[in-house]
């Protein structure tokens, strides 16, 4: 008999993915210090989605020494048309709202100087800059992330302790810890905390990864436009009342839709 998936062993190969994710980047971004400044960039970018990429290599490769059902193992399954749409509908009003939140907590407590440098990193300066951007924040690193840690980690999880809210809530802290992130753990845990929910409701991770990826697109977009200059999205430096409006609405239709889902 096949000897299961500890919460240990589930545990490690989380780690080392994201170490071997960590090496990989970082070895691009050597290369990149022997390039020419305006080169520099792209290395970045370039190194983002080679460690994305590689954070799967080690998970994939145990599952397939142990001859595990990959698609099972990491939850890849097919959900139905209504279940994309309703997700989708969720991911915006979410989004949105929680960009209201942070314009909010702005007031009391200004972004460091860091979220400030990391927005400028996130202009790309060329077609090729901007590709890389879009491959790497809106694609791989969702894919990679929601297989690891929603697909994985959380699966073995409720499998072990039977406790589906613990379960949900621990991959959402190791989620948040991972990004490294002080001034925006707090979205980042609650985020995890919606993509468990997702994850285990559909038991699917499509789902998970639709909200990611729309969480992610719309960063991106926040980040590379000017945005407080769109008076349909933008009243008084907040988010428009309308957007406000549509996107609870967009909220709470999502949210109970994908909730009946038996």
């Amino acid at each position: 008999m096949k000897k299961p998936i500890s919460v240990k062993i589930a545990f490690s190969i989380v780690f080392i993915s994201l170490i071997s994710a960590f090496f990989a980047g970082a070895l691009v971004i050597g290369i990149g210090l022997s390039q020419s400044s305006s080169s520099q960039k792209i290395y970045n970018l370039l190194s983002f989605v080679i460690g994305q990429s590689f954070m799967l290599l080690p998970l994939l490769y145990f599952l397939t020494i142990k001859k595990e059902p990959i698609l099972n193992r990491l939850r890849i399954r097919a959900v139905e048309k209504d279940v994309i749409v309703y997700t989708f509908l969720l991911s915006i009003g979410v989004v949105v709202l929680s960009d209201e939140l942070d314009r909010i907590i702005s007031i009391v407590w200004p972004a460091p100087d860091y979220i400030l440098d990391l927005n400028s990193l996130l202009q790309p300066e060329s077609m090729l800059g901007f590709i890389l951007l879009i491959l790497a924040i809106v694609i791989i690193a969702p894919i990679g992330e929601e297989l690891l840690f929603r697909g994985f980690l959380q699966q073995i999880l409720e499998h072990k302790w039977n406790d589906t809210t613990k379960s949900i809530l621990v991959t959402a802290l190791v989620f948040a810890i991972i990004h490294m992130n002080a001034y925006w753990f707090i979205q980042i845990y609650f985020l995890g905390i919606l993509l468990g929910f997702l994850a285990w409701k559909t038991k699917s991770v499509i789902p998970s990864l639709i909200l990611h990826s729309v969480n992610n697109g719309l960063a991106l977009t926040f980040a590379i436009t000017d945005i407080d200059q769109y008076s349909l999205y933008i009243w008084n430096g907040h988010v428009a009342p309308w957007c406000i409006v549509f996107c609870i609405i967009f909220t709470i239709l999502g949210f109970k839709k994908v909730n009946q889902i038996k």
